[in-house]
């Protein structure tokens, strides 16, 4: 039981650091390449065994049952730190003081700082998909296409919930696997790129439509 409490103690102690970390790129790296085994170990067990919930029962459900254990773990240690101090008479006062004096309030630049990012990767996505829908480069359309076309297998084979679950476990997996083996993967990337750049140069002169070389393009203000 004392280890339990003492366990539950260190990953609030956690959670507390997790909070206070800057929301930026690097306390985003920092999570899913594994800086801190401790933090990142929770943050993904947290969040798998969350998702996984989610695909077996109702959000509704999935919250409730998490508050409760969240509630009886806290509410054991207020407890067990109560009769602790009570038999060997001391006076350490609330065992969650200093969560409760926590400031949770966001600050106003935090969260225009958030919207700002949010609002500027929503209007890329949307001019992107702009240009791929109306066919402003056709190759660029036609890749498109197939990659919309391979989603529809994807999507026969697995469900969202599914997706959602296997795009967590990529997200704090395949950084740190590309990070241990990168001279090898980016040695097969480079080849891949380059016959795909090779098959793509191929059909835009098969198909000359899209965007006109850079080159013609000088050439013609030329004359």
């Amino acid at each position: 039981m004392a280890a339990a409490l003492e366990t539950l103690q260190a990953l609030l102690q956690t959670l507390n650091e997790i909070k206070e970390l800057p929301l930026n790129r690097e306390s985003l790296e920092s999570l899913i390449y594994w800086r801190d085994v401790k933090k990142s170990g929770i943050v993904f067990g947290a969040g798998l065994v969350t998702l996984v919930a989610i695909s077996s029962f109702s959000v509704i459900s999935v919250f409730a049952y998490l508050s409760l254990l969240a509630l009886f773990g806290t509410v054991a240690f207020r407890i067990y730190k109560s009769v602790t101090q009570a038999v060997q008479k001391t006076n350490d006062g609330h065992p969650f003081k200093e969560y409760l004096e926590l400031d949770l309030t966001l600050s106003q630049e935090k969260v225009q700082h958030i919207a700002g990012v949010a609002v500027a990767h929503l209007n890329g996505f949307t001019a992107e998909l702009r240009r791929l829908f109306l066919v402003e480069d056709l190759i660029d359309s036609i890749k498109f296409g197939v990659i919309l076309w391979v989603f529809t297998y994807i999507g026969a084979w697995f469900n969202g919930m599914t997706l959602v679950i296997l795009a967590f476990v990529s997200l704090f997996t395949l950084p740190k696997v590309y990070e241990n083996n990168k001279q090898s993967i980016d040695t097969y990337l480079d080849l891949v790129r380059t016959k795909l750049t090779e098959i793509t140069d191929k059909i835009r002169v098969a198909i000359p439509i899209g965007k006109k070389p850079v080159a013609a393009t000088e050439s013609e203000k030329d004359k």
